[in-house]
């Protein structure tokens, strides 16, 4: 039976790699990945030599079948990100979908764990964790603003991803319908050479990170109502 490796890689700091994730990556000959320009930085880092393919959001089915053909009749193959866990805010759960659907028992679906910046987010911002709400990147225009209110009234603790282009706008609107009191934190970088961690209600946060330099990869937390 073939297998399919779901193959968490590091979100900024090559060094959170796991042993297994190697042990994996340098078994398979392919590896399908978001950027292989990216990814490179990562193989040749460690000497590992497998076949780089793109799979990325904007792949057509075609790109699904010829990995799904690939699993069914060559060997094993892994599936990475630029950064983090495949499958959570990437289209890795929709190649896993349909080769399940259409190989059933021909093939072995393997989580290989390892980071995650939600997970590594929630661990440091000292907010309520036992129950939490993951709504990824919010929708740029339509639909933002309802998505908002549900975060407003949500009573766990809410994370998703924000831009730097659109950080400091999403904060200025999320100041208008919370209460003046509600804590955040706001994860910049994780990380890599310049992370930050911000604290406080939102005014509070949107003040920090006007002063400062609001460059980079957002990871937001908000507390429960």
């Amino acid at each position: 039976m073939n297998k399919l490796y779901i193959v968490a890689t590091p979100i900024g700091n090559l060094g959170d790699i796991t042993l297994r994730a190697l042990e994996i990556l340098k078994s398979v000959k392919l590896i399908a990945c978001e950027d292989t320009r990216q990814s490179r930085k990562l193989t040749e880092h460690y000497g590992i030599s497998a076949r780089l393919v793109s799979y990325h959001q904007h792949s057509g089915q075609s790109k699904v079948d010829w990995l799904i053909e690939y699993l069914k009749n060559q060997g094993d193959a892994a599936l990475i990100t630029d950064a983090g866990t495949p499958g959570i805010s990437d289209p890795g759960n929709k190649l896993v979908e349909e080769a399940v659907s259409r190989l059933g028992g021909q093939l072995e679906v393997i989580a290989i764990p390892g980071p995650s910046a939600i997970i590594a987010a929630l661990s440091v911002s000292g907010l309520p964790t036992d129950k939490f709400v993951f709504l990824g990147f919010l929708p740029h225009k339509k639909g933002k603003e309802t998505m908002l209110k549900r975060i407003a009234e949500s009573r766990e603790t809410v994370v998703f991803y924000e831009s730097t282009h659109r950080i400091l706008k999403t904060l200025e609107k999320l100041s208008k319908i919370f209460d003046t009191d509600r804590r955040l934190v706001v994860c910049r970088e994780l990380t890599k050479k310049f992370e930050t961690v911000y604290r406080g209600t939102i005014m509070e946060v949107k003040s920090q990170l006007e002063k400062g330099v609001s460059k980079g990869e957002f990871v937001v937390i908000v507390e429960g109502k």
